[in-house]
């Protein structure tokens, strides 16, 4: 769509975001994000958001058309593989670069959408967006995920999970060799102070506990088996990060990008391995594990062969 007009007097020497905001009823972040995309013209020369009106001036807008970002794109999914498919949910194995549910700023693919491509019928409970969705893996993590199938099933999950009485298993690589071999990490994490995009583990946080054990040491880095009390975003990568044995790969977390190289990694070595909880109708004990990925397992058998 757009739109042509002649720069009125009381516009002049206006702002162009603030200006455009007002003329056509769009909000000044709007308009600027049309004058940063080069969809603003004056006299036939783009004006960025902070340049100034002239009196007389013919503008043309062009306002292109956008989807909602919030839009379940259905598309079947490499990789999602089904680990268990129950007549109240469906617990499948999340392949890594692949989104719980659509969120602004993702453009990939989602477990919502592939299991609609590949035909299951999920819960409506919640948001449209994330039908069904009682937790979430990370984008860059793998492993067991549960999708309910039905209102009760979603109902039942999300109290579970709430009430902290779902078995979540995760398996990671940590840089070096932790202090005790086995214990608890207790600490508060909320949004890092200075990164919007980050979490850290900080004062006045959400409380977070994080039960490990070393599975296998090889030097630097050593495998671990986590235990989830909590399930705050990004938590084992954090709690890791903060003892200064980051998930190796995490660079975002400060994880050593030779190492992550040297493995051929490019995502954080973490594994969504065991998932356990009361089945929402018979109340029988459901658990299935997750196989690890063939980027997870080269790098672990590279540092089994001692390179």
């Amino acid at each position: 769509m757009t739109e042509t007009f002649t720069v009125p007097e009381e516009a002049a020497g206006t702002r162009v975001d603030a200006a455009l905001a007002s003329l056509l009823g769009i909000s000044r972040a709007t308009a600027a994000l049309l004058c940063s995309e080069g969809n603003v013209l004056q006299n036939g020369v783009a004006v960025g958001k902070s340049d100034k009106f002239k009196t007389g001036a013919s503008v043309q807008v062009t306002i292109p058309e956008r989807t909602n970002p919030l839009t379940v794109v259905i598309e079947p999914v490499e990789g999602l593989n089904i680990l268990l498919d129950d007549d109240d949910f469906v617990i499948v194995d999340k392949p890594v670069g692949v989104a719980a549910h659509p969120s602004p700023g993702w453009v990939g693919p989602t477990v919502v959408g592939g299991l609609a491509a590949a035909g299951f019928g999920i819960s409506t409970s919640g948001s449209p967006e994330r039908v069904g969705i009682v937790h979430r893996l990370d984008v860059g993590t793998s492993g067991a995920m549960v999708v309910a199938k039905t209102e009760h099933a979603y109902t039942v999950l999300k109290q579970a999970f709430r009430e902290r009485t779902v078995k979540k298993v995760y398996h990671a690589m940590i840089q070096g060799l932790p202090d005790p071999l086995e214990g608890t990490i207790d600490a508060p994490i909320g949004r890092h102070p200075g990164h919007d995009w980050r979490f850290a583990v900080i004062e006045g946080g959400r409380p977070s506990v994080t039960h490990y054990e070393v599975l296998e040491a090889f030097g630097k880095a050593s495998l671990v088996e986590v235990h989830l009390e909590t399930g705050r975003t990004h938590q084992i990568r954090v709690h890791f990060s903060a003892l200064r044995h980051p998930c190796v790969g995490d660079l975002t977390y400060g994880a050593d990008p030779r190492l992550a190289a040297e493995l051929g990694l490019t995502r954080q070595w973490l594994h969504a391995q065991t998932l356990g909880f009361t089945h929402p109708s018979t109340g029988e004990w459901v658990e299935v594990s997750s196989p690890y990925p063939q980027d997870l397992s080269y790098a672990l058998e590279h540092l089994r062969d001692g390179h």
